[in-house]
């Protein structure tokens, strides 16, 4: 009898196949499309940062507003306009509005609906979700970079300060199906060694995890990376800025801050689609590793009987 991990990794397959055209795209996905330039300066990506995490509100801003809320000029504003494609500050804010009023209109809690902090909470983790849910509409990604991660061997995972527990968990489950996965949760030179040890071993990619407040040593460590050979997937929560920049692959999910202390439901799913994607890359190398994994745990009682 198969266990119960074996029978979800086989029944829960990601089927590939092209977004359906009725699919709806989350305000987040929209943003990230429409301020995707590669040549955007700090001050621009400041920008544009602020308008993806307030779009509700930014949208309906004068050109004043917004440059007092982001803390940059006037002329700043309407360059930044002029670098993602439009004429001028009046015809990006007339497509902002379109995004925003369509969020808007899909609905979410109502501020006086929104109960305690706790339940606020609670909402902003569900839009993220929500969010993440649109995203995942096109699979593709998600299974092209699966397989990626699933055949390097071996697999660097990078976690450091805040990011340790997302890439614990990682690690810890990609171990049940991968051969050799190393897990990074210390930075400077240590951080260094693995990640050039792992090339040296023949490792192509590193997964690297990034969490507010974004470390200056995850930074380093994913230039570390790169300039050893290794490509970096990029699971945070921004979609610009220079650990964007410097990976080759940036999954951008929202994370909770409605209390002292980030949660991480959307990040803590797209670890599971990862995982679900490479045991589906290579699904008799999964078979057998869940096997004889069971076979251990049996033999030295390592789980309680339910």
């Amino acid at each position: 009898m198969p266990s119960s991990q074996q029978a979800r990794a086989q029944a829960s397959a990601i089927t590939s196949g092209k977004a359906a055209p009725e699919a709806e795209v989350s305000p987040s996905a929209q943003l990230r499309a429409l301020f995707d330039r590669p040549r955007l300066s700090p001050g621009q990506r400041r920008i544009a940062q602020y308008l993806i995490e307030n779009i509700t509100e930014a949208a309906f801003l004068s050109i004043t507003d917004l440059a007092d809320r982001v803390g940059v000029s006037q002329p700043s504003v309407t360059r930044f306009a002029s670098a993602v494609g439009f004429s001028g500050y009046p015809a990006l804010r007339e497509k902002l509005q379109a995004i925003a009023l369509g969020t808007l209109a899909g609905g979410g809690p109502a501020d006086e609906n929104r109960g305690n902090e706790l339940q606020a909470a609670v909402d902003a983790e569900i839009e993220n979700l929500e969010n993440l849910r649109r995203d995942l509409a096109d699979p593709n990604l998600v299974i092209d970079i699966g397989r990626k991660l699933a055949s390097s061997t071996p697999l660097t995972v990078l976690g450091l300060r805040i990011s340790v527990s997302l890439a614990e968990y990682f690690a810890y489950a990609a171990r049940r199906i991968h051969p050799d996965v190393r897990l990074v949760t210390r930075g400077g030179s240590v951080a260094y060694d693995a990640l050039l040890q792992s090339r040296e071993a023949g490792g192509t990619w590193v997964l690297a995890f990034s969490m507010p407040r974004h470390a200056q040593e995850t930074l380093t460590a994913v230039r570390v990376a790169r300039g050893a050979g290794l490509k970096v997937a990029l699971i945070t929560d921004l979609a610009l800025g220079p650990l964007a920049d410097e990976a080759d692959v940036t999954f951008a999910l929202g994370t909770g801050s409605r209390l002292v202390f980030d949660s991480y439901a959307a990040p803590g799913v797209m670890c599971s689609a990862l995982l679900q994607a490479m045991t589906d890359a290579d699904p008799e190398r999964t078979q057998a590793r869940l096997e004889e994994y069971e076979q251990v745990a049996d033999q030295h009682h390592f789980f309680l009987r339910d």
